[in-house]
């Protein structure tokens, strides 16, 4: 069987740009998805709190705490990557601006 007519070979690739607004939309989005999983965090954080472990066992206790701990530790860590792209997002929009405008400076003089 011929591998080349399995996937049709595209030789026009649309290369997107990067503009302060797609930019500061990016970061706008992603700003509110991280402050979203946030609260899911401070949420389930609180409720782990009030409903504690009612267990003798000491391995069910020591389980139960690794598994919130992990729960709460990969939310925490979703909410730190969202955070830490939409301020790399907002930077890269103020530095796009930036450019932009002493482009234009330079150019009337």
């Amino acid at each position: 069987m011929n591998d080349q007519n399995l996937t049709p070979q595209t030789d026009a690739k649309e290369q997107v740009t990067a503009s302060p607004l797609r930019c500061f939309l990016g970061a706008a989005i992603s700003g509110g998805m991280g402050f979203a999983v946030y609260s899911l965090m401070i949420a389930i954080a609180t409720n782990f709190a009030t409903k504690p472990v009612h267990s003798i066992n000491p391995l069910v206790v020591k389980i139960s705490s690794a598994v919130r701990t992990l729960v709460v530790g990969v939310v925490a860590l979703g909410s730190g990557i969202f955070s830490i792209v939409a301020i790399g997002l907002l930077a890269l929009g103020v530095q796009l601006l930036v450019q932009r405008l002493t482009k234009q400076k330079s150019s009337e003089n």
